[in-house]
Order: C-alpha cells, then sequence, then structure tokens
C-alpha cells in the first residue's frame, strides 16, 4: 500500500471492457523526505475519492481482487481516504511527528 494524493482525473471512452464503469483517477504518490520522488499513477476509484484528497492505494493482485476484476488489467486502486497519518520523528529524521491534508499533499 502507498499514500498518494489525486491530482486529476482520467476520461477513456474506449478501453478494455474489464475497465468499464470503472472510475479514474491519477494519483501522485507521497514524497517521503530522503527518498526517490515516484511518478504518477493511474488508480481505479470505487470510494469517491476527488481531487485534492490524499488516498491509500493498493497495487498488484490485492488491487484487482479489491475490485472484483482478478484477471483484469488493474494495476492500482484507492481504497480509503486518508485523515491523518503520523511518523515517526526519529525514523523519518524530520521534524514531523503528525501531517493532515495539507502537510500530505503535492510538493509544490
Amino acid at each position: 500500500m502507498q499514500l498518494g494524493t489525486v491530482i486529476g482525473h482520467v476520461w477513456a471512452t474506449r478501453k478494455n471492457e474489464d475497465l468499464n464503469g470503472c472510475k479514474l483517477m491519477i494519483v501522485e504518490p507521497y514524497d517521503y523526505p530522503g527518498h526517490d520522488k515516484p511518478s504518477p499513477i493511474v488508480a481505479v476509484d470505487q470510494i469517491g475519492a476527488g481531487i485534492g484528497e490524499v488516498v491509500l492505494v493498493v497495487s498488484g493482485s490485492s488491487a484487482r481482487v479489491s475490485v472484483g476484476h482478478g484477471d483484469g488489467p488493474i494495476d492500482h486502486v484507492i481504497v480509503g481516504i486518508v485523515d491523518k497519518v503520523e511518523l515517526d520523528e526519529a525514523s523519518m529524521g524530520q521534524a514531523w511527528t503528525e501531517m493532515d491534508h495539507e502537510a500530505l499533499g503535492r510538493n509544490k
């Protein structure tokens, strides 16, 4: 699982039939200090996340199973909207012990 911020929508009128009815969102994974910045991903959203929200994303077989498409071409699924995250200051090497939606948002 990973945390990220929803940064956009994807519309595709022609797609694999397993994706019919799936809402597609662009998610920018959270950039943790001291780690490489990951690229944005496209994730199926079945919980109603909106742009700017911090979300929890699963990938691989967990993603396909969570939306009932065990054999479908689904790599990432939004499975939760995050209210708060607590990070251990010593582990992160930063003066951050709590982060809310604003702190978890995209680096600008």
